[in-house]
């Protein structure tokens, strides 16, 4: 019997993302069902695995290193995320006026987020030493004596905060499609009833960037919760643990205590933390995210 059209079309397009589905069940799909056997399991990468039930789930709620992994990390994302967006947006808005030269600052502040963040942990490393650091001998030339910052339990986090601003060049593509997707005639029209240049960019340009905001949001509170290079290189959790991000104490687990299991466990629940603040901020686009179609409708 002949193959149909259809069905010829359907296996020709398995066929074709066939090398997508094969590896996304070893890569992707196979890992995440091993983690899920393993965080119910006590596992050393030496002996075999053993079932342990939900031991590695009960041990979270008893463990107060991972409190402080989530504080440390909620605080990092409260005080990242938003400084991020705001100075982002600031310099695509910046960058979205005719100046000179404008290609070349594009590039200029679009560079540092193609530079790997080994690379900027140790150059921040430098930037941050209280002795002889860029920053610190810069405050001294107006006067100002430095705080510790990397060795300060009150400064790390504003540090890797300060720090991670390099990087807000990042978003700086999406930013700059966004706001030159808005129709010139309303800002025109706008101009023409009185509106000046700052009751333009808060009736105009944000309502009409919030699409973009809201994914900026989306993936930068993900991002943040999931911290690791910066913390790896220039602090190792300290002072005091006071810059134990989540992920950290994940790769403490796996690969200092060889205990797979909690790793796995940890790793869950950062899972669900994660999905229910994405879920959260998905919520609350009904209330400040304009489209041209109904919110309610999305």
């Amino acid at each position: 019997m002949k193959m149909t059209m259809a069905r010829r079309e359907a296996v020709e397009g398995y066929i074709a993302i066939s090398p997508w589905i094969l590896g996304f069940i070893l890569f992707t799909g196979g890992p995440i069902l091993a983690s899920i056997a393993i965080s119910f399991s006590e596992w050393n990468f030496i002996e075999p695995a053993k079932f342990a039930g939900i031991a590695n789930y009960t041990a979270l709620f008893n463990d107060p290193l991972v409190w402080q992994a989530l504080k440390v990390t909620t605080l990092y994302t409260i005080a990242a995320v938003p400084l991020g967006i705001v100075f982002g947006f600031w310099l695509a808005i910046l960058l979205n006026q005719k100046i000179a030269l404008l290609a070349v600052w594009r590039t200029i502040f679009y560079l540092p987020a193609l530079v790997s963040g080994v690379a900027v942990a140790t150059v921040w490393i430098w930037v941050l030493q209280p002795d002889f650091g860029v920053l610190n001998s810069l405050l001294r030339e107006i006067g100002i004596e430095g705080p510790n910052w990397l060795f300060s339990q009150t400064w790390v986090i504003p540090s890797l905060v300060l720090m991670s601003l390099w990087g807000v060049g990042g978003g700086l593509i999406i930013y700059l499609s966004g706001l030159q997707g808005i129709p010139t005639e309303i800002f025109e029209a706008a101009q023409i009833d009185g509106a000046n240049a700052v009751q333009r960019l808060f009736a105009i340009t944000i309502p009409m960037m919030t699409p973009i905001l809201f994914l900026q949001l989306v993936t930068g509170l993900i991002g943040a919760f999931q911290v690791f290079t910066s913390a790896y290189i220039m602090t190792k959790g300290g002072p005091g643990n006071a810059s134990l991000f989540y992920v950290l104490y994940i790769y403490r687990n796996a690969f200092e205590y060889f205990d797979m299991g909690y790793a796995a466990a940890l790793s869950w629940l950062l899972t669900l933390v994660i999905i229910a603040t994405t879920l959260l901020v998905f919520w609350s686009a009904r209330f400040w995210v304009y489209y041209d179609v109904d919110i309610k409708d999305f």
